[in-house]
């Protein structure tokens, strides 16, 4: 009888290791793109995942921060190179560019207007809906740092922080499903 009562608690305590090494209700991605089709897929799969998540965490890197600056903020460059990064890089959602057939900037308007006429969202408008839904922002200090852009020139979103890698790949770690775009 002992020894059944040995298997029983053997298995009851892989089991318990089991339910401890289970995903949490969570969607994990990187957005290292900073282009305008990139970015509008990566805000509806956030606002989508919302709803269906219990949480859900972007990390922008290298040109994924572009979307994240606000073009109404000046921040003066403390060195040439950061300020060549915040004049050639886009600032702000609605700056970005598409991946394809950009056509200097004729395909980025023609995208635009067929959106607003199909009816679709905007990207600053997916961006607001993300912030109101939940949805979790972190911004790689080392990219930020690496083009020279300062958190005070980022736009407002609700408990948006800076964290490195091992922030992203905490929360990947634990999530059912990580995605990059």
């Amino acid at each position: 009888m002992s020894d059944m009562e040995d298997r029983i608690k053997q298995l009851e305590n892989r089991i318990k290791q089991l339910e401890n090494n289970q995903p949490e209700d969570k969607l994990s991605m990187i957005v290292f793109s900073g282009d305008l089709d990139k970015m509008l897929a990566a805000f509806i799969i956030a606002t989508g995942a919302a709803a269906m998540y219990e949480k859900v965490v972007m990390f922008f890197t290298f040109w994924g921060t572009s979307v994240l600056r606000d073009r109404d903020k000046k921040i003066r460059k403390q060195d040439l190179m950061s300020a060549m990064f915040g004049k050639m890089l886009p600032k702000g959602a609605s700056k970005l560019a598409l991946s394809k057939m950009h056509m200097a900037g004729m395909g980025t308007a023609m995208m635009k207007g067929l959106m607003k006429k199909k009816g679709i969202m905007s990207l600053e408008d997916l961006m607001k809906i993300s912030a109101d839904s939940g949805v979790e922002i972190v911004i790689c200090e080392m990219s930020m740092d690496l083009m020279g852009f300062k958190k005070e020139e980022m736009i407002d979103y609700p408990g948006m922080i800076l964290g490195g890698v091992a922030k992203f790949l905490q929360e990947a770690a634990t999530s059912k499903v990580s995605l990059f775009i």
